[in-house]
């Protein structure tokens, strides 16, 4: 059973792992292609926490829909389960609260290098480059 539970942990870590990076990237390409945008923000006088709030908060809403579209899968498959198997899967309101959360954090975690490298970005050469 240890071993079970063990490889249980690494194959959930990986997925985070896994998942985070996909996040990370996601979020690299959406600054790099609002980089005009950024540019025209900040020359608007939109400050640098700002452009960092909305890239983190982007990449927190990007990380908690895939969650609750992972939990609804995971729910269906409990589903299918108790019902195909004479055993019963239980899915607890703690684990759906825990996997939510774990999700947001993921998000935040993953979204901190694009959001502040589009926080830094200069407003003149982000509108040059974005051009």
């Amino acid at each position: 059973v240890s071993k079970m539970n063990l490889m249980g942990w690494l194959i959930s870590g990986f997925s985070l792992l896994v998942g985070g990076f996909g996040i990370a990237n996601i979020m690299f390409v959406s600054v790099k292609e609002r980089t005009n945008l950024i540019g025209i923000q900040k020359s608007l006088g939109a400050k640098n926490r700002f452009i960092l709030f909305q890239f983190l908060f982007e990449a927190i809403i990007l990380s908690v829909i895939g969650g609750i579209i992972g939990l609804l899968l995971v729910w269906g498959i409990v589903v299918l389960l108790t019902n195909a198997l004479d055993f019963e899967f239980v899915l607890s309101f703690q684990n759906v609260i825990l996997g939510t959360s774990l999700a947001a954090i993921i998000g935040l975690v993953s979204g901190i290098l694009p959001a502040i490298s589009a926080s830094r970005l200069d407003p003149v050469e982000a509108i040059r480059t974005g051009m």
